[in-house]
């Protein structure tokens, strides 16, 4: 398959991009700059930029029902409502200790947002959890380890959940019952290599297949669910973070990348890509009753 034509979507760069997340609502990629502390939210002509400004470092977001998203900060969650630009405070989630923070997040076919942590220590040690987020509440799913918790997504019909550690250099696989939320059957599939790719953040597409940013890279790399890699696309961003298959047919990849320190000098880097996908991406789905 021939590579993919990246482009820069807007002009301006961000240190730290990060989840974005299409709303096919209002026609519009929201997406996270964590070095700028700023929740984002482009058109996928680049026309339309809006910048809303969260009470700390925002980390992910998940679509809601309402329209509003759940924002990962540090340690706590809260509420964007776009339409306003407030932020209303949901949930503090008291699990994360202090040299630790959230991270990768995303909602999953269950209705909630999931999502996972990662150890700040030197150290380096698995103390990363996964978290489920419903209207009701924060719940910790203990049975998720990482050091550092990312490429959370799932298969087109809901009965597959894929979750990375970025340090711990893994992809697994497990059974997801997208009615309880459950999961079950834990399966490795691949241990990618620094060259390859790390494994940052990611998306599934309707074949069944999982596209992984290769932050080490400056690649995307697409899996298929029992580890063969399949594919490697390069982007003109160095540290690509996190794909998002967006616009109404879900076949425009909108890519983000941070600007790690050997990058900082490189023009590309913390570039937000698009280009065209040769296959439509799996539907993220919305927390219920927010």
């Amino acid at each position: 398959m021939s590579a993919l034509a990246f482009r820069p979507l807007v002009e301006q760069r961000f240190h730290g991009g990060e989840g974005p997340t299409w709303d096919d609502r209002r026609g519009l990629v929201f997406f996270v700059d964590m070095a700028g502390a700023a929740v984002h939210a482009v058109s996928l002509d680049g026309e339309k930029l809006l910048t809303f400004t969260p009470p700390e470092a925002p980390y992910s977001l998940g679509l809601c029902e309402s329209g509003r998203l759940l924002v990962a900060l540090p340690r706590r969650i809260v509420l964007l409502d776009p339409d306003t630009g407030t932020f209303a405070p949901f949930a503090d989630v008291e699990a994360v200790p202090t040299h630790a923070r959230l991270n990768d997040g995303k909602t999953g076919p269950d209705g909630a947002f999931w999502v996972g942590s990662m150890d700040l220590s030197p150290e380096r040690t698995p103390i990363g959890r996964l978290f489920r987020v419903t209207a009701d509440g924060v719940t910790e799913r203990s049975e998720f380890a990482a050091i550092t918790s990312n490429g959370l997504a799932w298969t087109a019909d809901g009965r597959q959940m894929i979750h990375t550690d970025s340090r711990g250099q893994w992809i697994d696989r497990w059974d997801f019952d997208p009615a309880s939320g459950s999961v079950s059957d834990r399966v490795r599939i691949a241990e990618p290599s620094e060259a390859i790719g790390r494994p940052d953040g990611g998306a599934c597409d309707v074949e069944g297949t999982y596209w992984s940013a290769g932050v080490s890279s400056g690649r995307l790399n697409r899996w298929s669910l029992t580890g063969t890699h399949l594919e490697e696309h390069p982007t003109p961003a160095p540290a690509p973070s996190m794909p998002c298959f967006c616009g109404p047919d879900l076949t425009t990849l909108v890519v983000t990348s941070l600007t790690p320190e050997p990058h900082e000098g490189n023009p590309d880097s913390g570039m937000l890509m698009i280009a065209e996908a040769p296959v439509a991406g799996a539907p993220v789905g919305r927390v219920k009753g927010l």
